[in-house]
This record gives C-alpha cells, structure tokens and sequence, in this order.
C-alpha cells in the first residue's frame, strides 16, 4: 500500500533547507514530551496511540449498533457540535455521491446534522423533513448540556417519541458521552439508551477516531475498520522513532513553524476536489483552537478549487504576503469523465476533446501552485493516493501528531481552549441562566453605558 506523500520543496524559496533542517532537535524534544506525557495537556493525549490500541472486537461493537440504526431508519440524525461533529461530517461528505440522497438511496440511511448551530429556521425545516421518515438520533456530547447539542436533541426527541412512541424511540437513540457523568449519561440511564463513551483523555478536536465519528461514519455505510487501518499505518510512520527527515507529521510541523517565523500568519489548506470541504473545516478547527492562545498561532482558512479561484484567487495571488498554502491533491479519481467534441466548438474547448475532466483539474492545480509560488506564496503538497477510508485514517492522524508537534514547537498548551468559553459565559447571563446573575448585572450595567 502506498501512503500519504508531503513536498515541502515549494516552500524553499521562502525558507531555507538548513532553516527546516535546524528543527530536527527540537522537533525531538517535542515528540517526546507527547510520547512521555511531560508537555502542557498531558492529560489529554489519549489520541495519540488510540489508532493502536483500537480493537477489532469494539469496532464490531460500533457496526453492530451502527446496523441496528440502519435497519431502523431512513434518515439518521446526528446532533453534535465541534469535533463531536466535524469529522464524521468529512468522512462522510468525502465518500458520499454529492447526489445519493436525490436519488432515493435505500441501501443507506441519510445523515443530517443538527446541534452544530441556534438557527431556528434549521431546527424547522428540518423537523418537517423528519415528520414524514423513520429517523433516529445519534446524540454526541461529553456534558449533555452544550447549548446547541442540548437543545436540538431536546426538540427531536420530542419529534422522536411522538413519532414512533417512547419505546421504540428507545430504540432509535444512541448517546455518545462521558462513561460516569453529565446529563447525557444521566439521561440515558434513566431511559435505557444505548451508549458509547468519550474517552476522558481525548478532546473533542482529536475525537474522530472515537466513536463520536466512528459510530455514524458506520451508520453512513462506510469501513471503519479501514479507516482505522489507515490512522494504525499513519501512527506508524509518524512514530517517534522515524528519522525526522522521513517523518512528514515532524516535517511538516517544522516547516509550518519556521514559515510563520518569518511573517506567513495564515496557512490556506486548498483543495481540488468539492468533496474536502469539511476536510478543511475539521481541519480548522484542529489546528485553530489547538494553536490560537497566548497572543499566538497560524491563522487556519481553507478554499474549495478551483471555485474558489473565482472569488479568492485574486487576494490569494496579489494580497498581503502573510500566507502560505497546503494543499491536497487527490492521485487518482474514482470515476471516469471525458470531454466530447464538438463540431462547432463555440466554446472553444475542442482542444480538451479526449481529455479526462480530472486531467484538466490536475493541469489547473499544478498551473495555480506555479502562480502562486511566482506571487511568493510558499506551498507545501500532501498527496493521497486515492480517496477512500484508509486514506482518510492516515491523513487524520497525520494531521493530528503535526498538531501536536506543532503547538509545543510554537510554545503553547495545544490540547486545551480555554478562549471559547468567553462567549459561552456572556450568552448565559443575557439569557439569565441560573447560577450567571453576577455575570447578568455587569452585562447589563455595560449594555446600558
């Protein structure tokens, strides 16, 4: 099997060999204050061997419920925000036919997604979509309180129960969530919900390994054990003990780290294929809340190519020389698709006839890469060879160890996030929930200056 590639030589323009080069002791040093547990957040690094230590007997475990909701329902809900969401929605958008659900697929439930906002035309909308189809619910949260989970697993158990009734209801919920605590354990005690548990020792950004995304990417019809397979093998040659010049997880950590050092703020993970978009999201999220803290870290964006060529392309090519790119390419595409000819070639593109539409996306990839690197824009390129779930489980787990690596090199706690909960504290007192009255007055008193 081939794995996962990353080139970096674009990025040398910018940067020196020697400067990358120079990393390999402290990358080192990194890498085992992870492997050891010796860093900041040593308390949540239980992603780090979980590809490893993921058995075939609890994988079977995951499909044979993931199964039962299939035979049960039409559509399946998945409620659940951050990482309790991102990375099941990337698996599955990756591997998806973009129009499946238009056609009437009966082989596999649709997934939809809830709890990820407070947008009550969704919850609506979406309501009277499920008022016509066997639907169940796959409820992900550690606490059982986060306020956009909460309150949509609150309506569609509602719906739910209504529906079918409280027993088969029953049924047709499964709980993702702390193993002892909180009010979705409780919860699911009292009303006999089937449940799998959020390891305490893994965040919610590294999660997607888990049976938070293990359990619907299974519900969608789709091999995790293939995807485990994948993180095993990434695990592998991302390991502690690979050379750093052949480790890409510690390469690409250091590169990241020195083009930031010298002005590049902002890293674009571009893709060429519509079906990375949450690739990217997930992405973002993993690398923005795990390095964006004490004043510091590479501001994570992502764009969709070469759409986004049509409304980005010009800032990315002449802007502010604050960025660098990573980009994914994908080696070889699923389907077949060639340009006919045309007698009267009115769009003059007679000069593709013959040609495979992926062989055009290739040509523009590689014709804006050369751009950009001319606009001084550094780029760096990961390579997966095809788009499937082993692939998938190797990037997931590269992406993740770089992490990591890379918020130690950078200076940083990367397993904790202690910025989002500002917000969370404001939104509380203007809603005046109990327990935020000190919070509620001083709101207040600043509302009314």
């Amino acid at each position: 099997m081939e794995n996962i590639k990353l080139n970096i030589e674009n990025a040398f323009p910018f940067v020196s060999k020697a400067s990358v080069d120079a990393y390999e002791a402290k990358v080192k040093e990194c890498t085992e204050m992870l492997h050891k547990g010796t860093g900041k957040g040593n308390d949540f690094l239980g992603w780090l061997n979980l590809p490893s230590s993921t058995t075939e007997k609890f994988l079977d475990e995951v499909i044979t419920v993931a199964n039962d909701l299939r035979s049960r329902c039409e559509v399946v809900v998945v409620a659940g925000i951050g990482g309790s969401y991102l990375g099941a929605r990337a698996v599955i958008d990756a591997l998806s036919n973009m129009f499946g659900w238009l056609q009437q697929d009966t082989k596999n439930p649709v997934i939809v997604f809830a709890g990820n906002n407070i947008g009550e035309d969704y919850l609506s909308e979406l309501s009277a979509f499920l008022s016509k189809k066997q639907f169940g619910i796959i409820n992900i949260s550690k606490s059982g309180t986060t306020t956009e989970t909460a309150l949509a697993f609150r309506i569609l158990k509602t719906q739910l129960e209504k529906q079918v009734g409280k027993a088969e209801a029953k049924n047709r919920i499964v709980a993702v969530t702390d193993a002892k605590k909180g009010a979705l354990r409780t919860l699911s005690t009292q009303e006999g919900y089937r449940t799998f548990i959020i390891p305490d020792n893994v965040g919610g950004r590294f999660s997607v390994l888990t049976p938070v995304g293990l359990l619907p990417i299974a519900t969608a019809g789709y091999d995790i054990k293939k995807l485990i397979a994948g993180a095993q093998d990434a695990e592998k040659f991302c390991g502690a003990d690979v050379p750093f010049k052949e480790n890409p997880a510690a390469i690409y950590a250091a590169v990241r780290n020195e083009l930031y050092k010298n002005g590049k703020k902002i890293e674009i993970l571009v893709n060429y294929h519509p079906k990375l978009h949450y690739i990217g999201e997930w992405w973002k999220q993993l690398y923005g809340e795990s390095e964006g803290k004490d004043l510091k870290g590479i501001f994570p964006a992502a764009v969709d190519c070469t759409t986004d060529l049509h409304s980005m392309g010009q800032w990315i090519q002449e802007g502010e020389r604050s960025i660098f790119e990573t980009v994914i390419s994908i080696k070889k595409s699923v389907y077949k698709v060639e340009v006919p000819m045309d007698q009267e070639d009115l769009d003059g593109l007679n000069f593709l006839a013959g040609k495979r539409v992926d062989d055009v996306n290739k040509m523009a990839e590689l014709g804006v890469t050369l751009a950009h690197v001319d606009g001084q824009v550094p780029n760096l390129h990961i390579e997966m060879p095809e788009l499937n779930e082993y692939y998938i489980g190797q990037l997931f787990y590269f992406f993740e160890k770089a992490c990591g690596i890379s918020g130690y090199l950078l200076g940083v706690n990367p397993f904790n996030q202690p910025g989002v909960e500002a917000y969370k504290k404001n939104m509380f007192a203007l809603l005046n929930k109990p327990g935020y009255e000190k919070e509620s007055q001083a709101i207040q008193a600043r509302l009314k200056k």
